[in-house]
């Protein structure tokens, strides 16, 4: 049994993540800015729960002992979202995270994976493989591609295990109502007859949440890869297609 810290844990991919994690019989130290929000899930109980907000970052903590000294490091938390154009990403988000995992690694925490996203990628097109450059357009990509390098820039000083997950688009209960597919559910429950959206020609790589939890804790647990990781299925399909596979699930 390994003691895995988990960040962001009563976000959209957090909770998943928590309740993978217990299904692993594995003893969780859950964090989150929303202690309400962490009382109400149904893992509240199982885990070893400690708010934590960055807005109180304090440089003379050792995080790492604040923590309970944990094995393994899942950082999911990033505030922000889902406005990935503001600044506040790369002029505030940016160096809090630096600062609190620059904190954690030099006070001995030896394995970690943060989640990044596909829009370090930018604009490319086709097959995004791990060896390609970034090229990410807007500040949430930018910050978090320069988060990967900060944190390599650290294992030149402090060596440790560093799994860089770049998640793709995936889907779920609880995410973001904004979401297509939350959308698409509201208009199901509201009746209508009709839903409005763009032809749907988009390729893209999709992965239901709970398969996403699955492959983040199997990453955090793995020692034989290292440094990125896309989180993806290699399947790629359109967005029409996504929409009319739900619908035929639903009936």
């Amino acid at each position: 049994m390994k003691k895995v810290l988990v960040t962001g844990a009563t976000g959209f991919i957090g909770s998943y993540v928590v309740q993978e994690l217990l299904r692993n019989r594995q003893e969780i130290i859950a964090t989150s800015t929303n202690e309400t929000k962490a009382r109400q899930a149904d893992w509240f109980a199982r885990v070893t729960y400690k708010p934590f907000s960055f807005e109180n970052w304090n440089a003379n903590i050792n995080y790492y002992d604040f923590f309970n000294n944990p094995d393994v490091l899942i950082h999911l938390a990033w505030e922000g979202l889902p406005n990935y154009k503001s600044p506040f990403h790369t002029e505030v988000n940016l160096p809090r995270h630096i600062a609190f995992l620059n904190n954690l690694i030099s006070n001995d925490l030896t394995n970690i994976t943060v989640t990044g996203t596909c829009l370090e990628y930018g604009m490319q097109e086709g097959c995004l493989r791990e060896d390609m450059s970034a090229s990410p357009s807007v500040p949430y990509a930018i910050a978090k591609d320069s988060l990967r390098k900060a944190l390599e820039g650290i294992q030149r000083q402090h060596p440790y295990l560093l799994k860089w997950v770049r998640l793709f688009y995936m889907y779920g209960k609880g995410q973001h109502p904004n979401s297509l597919l939350s959308q698409l559910e509201r208009a199901i429950i509201d009746g209508e007859k009709s839903f409005n959206m763009s032809g749907g020609e988009q390729v893209r790589d999709f992965l239901p949440v709970e398969k996403v939890a699955e492959n983040i804790v199997k990453i955090a647990f793995q020692k034989q890869i290292t440094g990125l990781i896309n989180c993806c299925s290699g399947t790629p399909i359109t967005v029409k297609q996504l929409v009319e596979d739900y619908l035929r699930l639903n009936n």
